[in-house]
């Protein structure tokens, strides 16, 4: 008898009836870029489509992701030049840029879940990810104490998650523990376990501005050769009480992202950076791709055992989503 593998193919209703692989909007993670200053939404023109926001334009903005029904958000904070240093004390600053855009998104919609990313390359003069040593090595060990003070901070201003992004051996458990200390046992650690010093966040760096003065973060973040040093990485931020596991960039590692899924039993994001953001945007901008290659890229990031995704295109899906019920 001749198998038919297409009659699963006939029409819609048959092709959505099995379809293994789903978009939910409840998936996705929209990423803003928080300024000083106001009266501020531009442009950010390696990002079509995204924006800087100070805190006083945010109102629209967070209505327009609620209606849309995105309920996650993961915020960068861009101090002012005047107010980098060496060790990122505006990273860890009650009243910082993030922190105050905590407290302002929450009220305006105190159901958005606010995510905030916990690094420092943002806030330090040199735009390395830690403390330097003098020969200009990050210090492991000493920027450790750094990021659990940002962590704590972000948790006090009312954020819902943190995510350490530095890559920093150990990190995870530090900021555990100085969550746990200081009460908050209750907000959970999304870890940039796996991620890699990738040519793909060029136009992130322009938008938070945060290129590193000189050198590069081969040093600390991994290798775009290596898939079994992911499993690595990742095994330590269970052991050290991550509660969601990550892989960064998307596109360009799906091989890794279904490799860390098929070893560890937690929650797994991926994020589709700004470089694969911002090539297929052109691409579809410029006519050479249909916007259905947007859906398809994601729908590959899911398909290869992403359960959440951190991505610019969620405004874009979330549309296409609902068009499509």
């Amino acid at each position: 008898m001749l198998r038919r593998p297409r009659r699963l193919r006939i029409n819609d209703a048959t092709r959505e009836l099995v379809r293994e692989t789903k978009i939910n909007i409840e998936d996705l993670i929209y990423p803003l870029f928080i300024v000083e200053g106001e009266n501020i939404k531009n442009e950010i023109s390696s990002l079509p489509d995204v924006y800087h926001f100070s805190l006083d334009m945010l109102d629209e903005e967070i209505k327009e992701i609620k209606d849309l029904g995105i309920k996650h958000i993961i915020l960068f904070g861009i101090p002012h030049d005047h107010e980098k240093d060496f060790c990122g004390s505006e990273a860890y600053n009650d009243n910082g840029i993030i922190q105050r855009a905590i407290r302002k998104i929450k009220e305006i919609d105190s159901d958005i879940n606010v995510i905030t990313d916990v690094c420092m390359c943002e806030y330090t003069s040199h735009g390395h990810c830690g403390i330097l040593t003098k020969g200009g090595y990050v210090d492991n060990d000493k920027t450790l104490e750094y990021l659990a003070n940002i962590a704590v901070s972000h948790a006090k201003a009312g954020a819902d998650m943190v995510a350490p992004s530095d890559m920093m051996d150990g990190r995870v458990k530090v900021i555990r523990k100085a969550l746990d200390k200081e009460g908050f046992f209750n907000v959970p650690i999304m870890s940039y376990s796996v991620k890699y010093a990738s040519t793909f966040y060029g136009p992130f760096r322009e938008a938070a501005n945060s290129a590193p003065s000189f050198g590069d973060r081969k040093t600390y973040q991994m290798d775009p050769a290596n898939s079994n040093e992911a499993l690595i990485e990742a095994e330590l931020d269970v052991l050290e009480g991550a509660d969601i596991l990550m892989v960064k960039p998307a596109l360009s590692y799906l091989d890794v992202i279904r490799r860390v899924k098929d070893n560890y039993n937690l929650p797994l994001a991926a994020y589709n950076v700004s470089g694969e953001y911002a090539m297929l945007k052109s691409a579809v901008k410029n006519g050479i791709l249909s916007e259905g290659a947007i859906y398809e890229s994601i729908l590959s990031i899911k398909r290869a055992g992403a359960d959440i995704i951190i991505t610019y295109f969620a405004k874009d899906l979330a549309k296409m989503i609902k068009d499509n019920k």
